[in-house]
């Protein structure tokens, strides 16, 4: 298995956990990293450290004690402020510090951060230039391939990058004007790799083992980054990398082990939101699991299930759903 370098750190896989806000918290980082993940990036942090105070940044600021690699995802378009969140995630345990320049929501690029400040490559230059002299961390960057389709200024955000001391760049395939529609394009990404020579993460509808190591040949990428791919199929890590290193397909998982890491991963969101919070952010966590894994043998209609499922209101009772909806084999093992 091909490893690289970010800073001093080696990633041991190829496929990393692309960050997403509301989904990548601590309980499901952990999950994927266990699952195979090279490396999991936690959910987009504003650089505005005066809402840190906040409940929604406590939770996305909690960094796993069990990791030894903790990224943390900054957003923000004031080179200062950029700065100055690195140096407070750098002193609050982070190892890596990833800028987000790709994120298309109205309400990140109409502050003038995420994908939007692709438009202004001089910007760009002062929020890398800032961050990385304010740390002594490495700092990553993710990006799309342009503002839009008439305007891919991916390799010169990538050059300006490379040269501004980022030690790793993810691309995602798709322009800030596409947000997530259409198909994602590679073209771009294999130009950014004759552009740069810092590891690289190519992400954007790679949604397979033979989806990833086509996108890997064709771009010619270190690694590649998954996101809406893992949510209710944090299996796919560890399918793509048994993949890449074997050429052999993995089983899906049984209907046994989607219940108990279900089920796991349920208990996780009770424990680090507490019940009432837990129980709310477990109902679109089971309705992923319920649609990617069409395979796992069921007594019921999921699409019924799901709609009795999003009405339990302790957690307690949403466990025993989830066992009960999974047929399992033997006495034994329906008793666990």
């Amino acid at each position: 298995m091909a490893m690289f370098q970010i800073g001093q750190h080696t990633i041991d896989s190829q496929v990393i956990l692309a960050p997403m806000a509301g989904v990548t918290d601590l309980p499901f980082r952990r999950l994927c990293k266990q699952l195979g993940a090279g490396m999991v990036v936690s959910e987009m942090v504003t650089s505005d450290t005066r809402l840190w105070n906040s409940r929604k940044s406590s939770y996305r600021l909690q960094k796993d004690t069990h990791n030894s690699l903790n990224v943390v995802q900054i957003a923000g378009g004031d080179p200062e402020m950029m700065a100055e969140a690195a140096r407070a995630n750098a002193a609050n345990g982070a190892h890596i510090i990833d800028i987000n320049m790709g994120c298309p929501a109205k309400k990140v690029c109409n502050k003038a951060a995420g994908s939007a400040l692709l438009k202004d490559e001089a910007l760009v230059k002062e929020i890398l230039q800032a961050t990385v002299a304010a740390v002594e961390l490495p700092v990553t960057l993710k990006i799309r391939t342009g503002w839009d389709t008439d305007n891919r200024n991916g390799e010169t955000i990538a050059r300006i990058a490379e040269d501004s001391g980022i030690q790793a760049l993810a691309v995602h395939g798709r322009t800030r004007a596409c947000g997530y529609k259409g198909d994602a394009e590679y073209d771009t990404i294999a130009r950014i790799r004759q552009a740069i020579d810092i590891p690289l993460f190519a992400n954007g509808d790679i949604n397979s083992p033979q989806k990833a190591r086509q996108v890997l040949e064709y771009t010619g990428a270190d690694a590649v980054m998954l996101g809406r791919p893992a949510q209710g199929n944090p299996w796919i890590f560890r399918e793509i990398s048994h993949y890449l290193q074997t050429g052999k397909m993995l089983p899906s998982p049984t209907a046994v082990e989607v219940r108990d890491t279900l089920l796991e991963h349920l208990s996780a969101l009770y424990r680090f939101y507490g019940d009432y919070a837990g129980i709310r952010i477990a109902r679109k966590h089971v309705g992923w699991y319920l649609k990617n894994n069409p395979g796992a043998e069921r007594l019921h209609d999921p699409e019924l299930f799901r709609k009795e499922f999003n009405q339990i209101e302790e957690t307690e009772h949403q466990q025993d759903a989830i066992r009960s909806f999974f047929i399992v084999p033997g006495k034994a093992d329906a008793a666990a």
